[in-house]
């Protein structure tokens, strides 16, 4: 395995960690009375578009995963389309999954929907941006040795992660501490971020631990 990739993976988790703490210390500095517990929303916003513009920076400059063809104009203007309904769907698909897991139907649901975008931000950009809205290459990587590069294996794993950090979140909502940062979805958001820091910085470490039975398939 080339651990320059491996190298240049670290790097690139290191711009999306910054991202998220930009999105944490920047917008206080710009609006008043900014925080995450009182404008919860804004900041579900906010850290979106960082996590977002960081995924599309990390496809323009490193490459993860290229193509040997060279796609025309009108193939990029449609695959932009064709991503950009992707992202949709997916935010659709995850407000639809968290409903299903207790969250409030018709209460709520700007905040239900805000953080379906925050994951879908965490986890389908990424895909997208890595992979492309190429739904074979998306089944590939997410089932059993389907990955073909460290960025493959990168995705299964920050995607693992973030919802797992959210699923764990929601854990102190019912409990009656009458805390802030239990109102809906604080404590969720807040354990999908921690999860999605967490997988960046333990990533690169695991792969580069298991680089020598790490083997990938020619494309």
């Amino acid at each position: 395995m080339d651990e320059t990739e491996i190298r240049r993976l670290a790097v690139g988790h290191v711009l999306s960690i910054l991202a998220v703490v930009f999105s944490l210390f920047v917008p206080p500095l710009l609006l008043d009375e900014f925080s995450i517990l009182g404008t919860h929303l804004t900041w579900l916003c906010f850290c979106s578009v960082c996590v977002i513009a960081v995924n599309i920076l990390l496809l323009v400059t490193f490459k993860p995963n290229p193509s040997t063809k060279r796609s025309s104009l009108s193939s990029k203007v449609n695959k932009l389309y064709r991503s950009c309904l992707y992202f949709f769907a997916s935010c659709l698909l995850f407000h639809g999954i968290i409903v299903l897991y207790g969250a409030p139907l018709v209460e709520s649901v700007g905040e239900t929907f805000l953080f379906a975008v925050l994951l879908s931000s965490f986890t389908t950009s990424r895909s997208l941006c890595f992979l492309g809205p190429n739904f074979h290459a998306w089944v590939r990587v997410f089932s059993k040795d389907g990955a073909m590069s460290v960025w493959d294996h990168s995705l299964q794993i920050t995607t693992i992660c973030t919802v797992v950090g959210a699923w764990l979140g929601a854990f102190p909502i019912p409990l009656d501490w009458d805390r802030p940062w239990q109102v809906w979805p604080i404590s969720c958001s807040l354990g999908a971020s921690f999860g999605y820091i967490a997988s960046l910085l333990l990533a690169p470490f695991w792969i580069y631990w298991n680089r020598k039975r790490l083997t990938y398939k020619r494309r």
